[in-house]
């Protein structure tokens, strides 16, 4: 694992060299894609479930789940790049915003090969900073400083207390390895239980906990949007997965009330979807949505549950980007997000709108995505915990598809307005719609790799 942390560090000094703006984009994107080739054929043991963890030393190593959430941050990174010709154009800081996804990749690779609970801590909290200078120095309103503050407040408020915990679990066992904890299974009380899962129920997030979301999507620029719905939100489910087994016994007796009040959150959440007019804060309260199917998947605490979760999180990684990245071609070119100005837009380009088809109905988990394989994973992990959560799990699916085919009706169909005369999709704006599209929904030919 260390050959690739010192890979992606040493990548900065590439760009010293280099005075095109063009040509950095095009090498960043290439030596991302070139790592995350490497790293999958040097770890196949693991995506081949042979073995359970992978080199493991020093506190790092990979499991299944961290091998497959590092491939994610890889791919988006480099979709990321490619989705961002606006700064490269306008000239727009290049240096530092390659260098600013370089130490974004360094956190997130950092964080899900953490076996020690201080430095996944440390590393967890660190992945915020990149984020939030993408919002601040590329963001597009005025609202952006206000976004990034929210953001700030909202995890450190609720993930600090998390580190006194860290530090009274040490002075009890003398050790914070994950391993050593969770074959130690700790009985906490109920005030410290909740302390350790709100750092990550914020983080995900959690209905009722989610305010600072949608804000964050709104201000942040496309690159900021889509690592944030691709990767961010996996943080804090990859952290309840952690730790899940060290309150085994708190988790028996909590996860019921959890798991139906994040589904009840879902369903008011699709309502307030059916409601939004901005295009980009639809998808974004549609993620919260989601998240909370996931956070239900984890706390159902058995194997089908779990394993739906994390198919999830891949395929919400994947649709929910490209969703992002559609939503800002429509702003480039009619300068509004707003889904009344947005109308019409089969009648100029036709093959985009078959993606934005695909993507929507991956967002509703319809056939032939993975979206569909992991919400049948999560209802049938769900409905074993009991058969009560099938009459929200009805309102659920239901309403989630209404926003859906409501998104997707309102940007194809309808009369224009005809404000605007815009240029058609690029190539390079079809393959990065494509590069989303093809890994949701070609996975699950390929499905047995994840069982």
């Amino acid at each position: 694992m260390m050959k690739y942390i010192f890979m992606i560090m040493s990548i900065k000094f590439l760009f010293f060299y280099c005075k095109k703006n063009y040509m950095m984009n095009i090498i960043f994107q290439n030596i991302i894609i070139v790592l995350m080739s490497l790293f999958m054929i040097n770890y196949m043991y693991i995506s081949l479930g042979i073995l359970d963890f992978y080199a493991v030393h020093y506190s790092w190593g990979l499991d299944f789940f961290s091998f497959w959430m590092i491939n994610l941050s890889f791919w988006i990174i480099a979709l990321m790049m490619l989705s961002s010709l606006k700064v490269i154009k306008c000239k727009k800081f290049v240096f530092l915003f390659i260098l600013n996804l370089m130490f974004m990749l360094f956190f997130l690779f950092m964080t899900f090969g953490a076996l020690n609970l201080l430095m996944f801590y440390i590393m967890f909290e660190a992945s915020l900073i990149p984020t939030l200078f993408l919002i601040l120095g590329w963001g597009y309103q005025v609202e952006r400083i206000r976004a990034g503050v929210y953001m700030m407040l909202y995890t450190l408020f609720f993930s600090l207390p998390f580190l006194l915990v860290m530090l009274y679990i040490n002075n009890l066992i003398y050790s914070v390895d994950m391993e050593y904890l969770n074959m130690k299974k700790l009985n906490f009380d109920m005030f410290l239980y909740n302390i350790i899962m709100l750092a990550f129920l914020v983080k995900i997030p959690m209905f009722s906990l989610h305010l600072w979301l949608p804000k964050a999507h709104v201000e942040a620029p496309v690159s900021g949007s889509m690592i944030l719905a691709g990767v961010m939100l996996k943080l804090g489910g990859y952290g309840i997965y952690r730790l899940m087994y060290i309150m085994c016994d708190d988790l028996n007796n909590n996860s019921l009330f959890i798991m139906i009040y994040s589904l009840l959150g879902s369903v008011y959440l699709s309502f307030v979807c059916m409601r939004q007019v901005d295009m980009k804060s639809l998808v974004a309260y549609s993620s919260v949505v989601h998240m909370g199917l996931v956070l239900g998947g984890l706390f159902s605490l058995n194997f089908i549950g779990l394993h739906g979760a994390f198919l999830m999180m891949i395929s919400h990684g994947l649709c929910s980007s490209g969703l992002f990245c559609m939503v800002n071609m429509f702003y480039e070119r009619t300068l509004s997000r707003s889904l009344i100005i947005n109308k019409g837009m089969l009648s100029y380009c036709s093959p985009m709108m078959i993606m934005w088809f695909l993507l929507c109905m991956g967002n509703m988990s319809a056939p032939p995505t993975l979206n569909l394989i992991s919400e049948i994973f999560l209802l049938i992990g769900l409905v074993s915990m009991t058969s009560f959560i099938i009459v929200i799990l009805i309102m659920f699916l239901f309403f989630s598809s209404c926003y859906s085919l409501y998104l997707y009706s309102y940007v194809c169909y309808g009369k224009s307005l005809g404000f605007y005369s815009f240029s058609s999709f690029s190539v390079r704006e079809f393959i990065l719609i494509l590069m989303h599209l093809i890994p949701l929904n070609f996975l699950i030919l390929k499905i047995d790799i994840f069982m």
